[in-house]
């Protein structure tokens, strides 16, 4: 093909619910926090009959690098676009070639699915996801709300992100839309490196097929080598929204919400890692329940 090779398609469908709780960092000092927090979730789990199937290698780390990157007024993150460079490494070492995220969030389903997010550069296989992602609600416990964030992921050399809008732009043509200075150069948030270190726990079955591959990670700074942010997380993969079970929807959204209450004093409520990454708000401590 003259472009990409697209995976994942069509694009304006929903094929990935994801639902996220962001935790408090003062929980992760060593790496048996991931396991106290598993304990919550099994916990919970058996209270709505989500059978737990646990990873060969649970707790095994698994540790990134990732970078945000913007413009000095972060022309991209007010206009709902997130641009993000994620570097595995292994023994100390990078491995394999970097993964570039960029998406457009959106509260709103027709604004999140008329972008379209696809690159515009030739060569390479780009893997584009549309998501609804549940999130507790901003000041109580034990409710949701959703975002829709239609992304496309690609591999992509470090030594390739000195760039401006422009270049972006080309790309990724939806950024041709930004009302902004197209000369602006792209810098690193904040001047902020991350660094994340994840387990894949294993998943979480709701009945019918419907089950979610689930992670727990904690995001710290690179510079200070100090937590910002947990994240509990699972994400259920279908082909259509029409194959899936009211009821294995249900039992997936109850845990949800009674898991934000079981770990009350684990969650915090009002803001996702990117806001954390931005300085956006402050996250705030558990909230009393709904």
């Amino acid at each position: 093909m003259s472009q990409h090779d697209i995976q994942n398609t069509p694009e304006d469908r929903i094929q990935y619910h994801e639902y996220k709780i962001i935790l408090q960092p003062q929980h992760f000092t060593s790496p048996q926090a991931f396991k106290d927090f598993w304990q919550i979730v099994k916990t919970t789990a058996k209270k709505y009959d989500v059978k737990v199937k646990e990873a060969e290698a649970a707790f095994e780390s698994h540790v990134r690098e990732v970078l945000f990157f913007d413009t000095e007024d972060f022309a991209l993150y007010r206009n709902h676009f997130i641009f993000r460079l994620r570097t595995r490494y292994k023994g100390g070492w990078p491995d394999g070639i970097p993964e570039v995220t960029f998406k457009f969030r959106h509260p709103e389903f027709e604004k999140a699915a008329a972008v379209d997010v696809r690159p515009g550069a030739s060569g390479g296989i780009a893997r584009i996801k549309f998501k609804e992602e549940f999130l507790p609600m901003r000041e109580t416990l034990g409710g949701k709300r959703s975002i829709f964030s239609h992304n496309c992921v690609l591999a992509k050399p470090r030594e390739d992100l000195d760039m401006a809008v422009k270049d972006l732009a080309a790309a990724f043509p939806a950024v041709g839309t930004l009302e902004a200075n197209h000369e602006s150069p792209l810098r690193l948030v904040n001047d902020m490196a991350v660094e994340e270190v994840q387990v894949d726990v294993g998943e979480l079955h709701f009945g019918n097929g419907f089950k979610g591959k689930t992670t727990i990670a904690v995001w710290r700074t690179r510079k200070y080598e100090k937590a910002f942010c947990g994240e509990f997380a699972f994400q259920c993969k279908f082909d259509s929204a029409d194959d899936l079970h009211k009821s294995s929807v249900r039992r997936a959204e109850d845990f949800y919400k009674a898991l934000q209450l079981d770990a009350h004093d684990w969650v915090s409520l009002g803001t996702t890692k990117t806001a954390l990454v931005y300085q956006i708000g402050q996250p705030a401590h558990a909230a009393q329940s709904e």
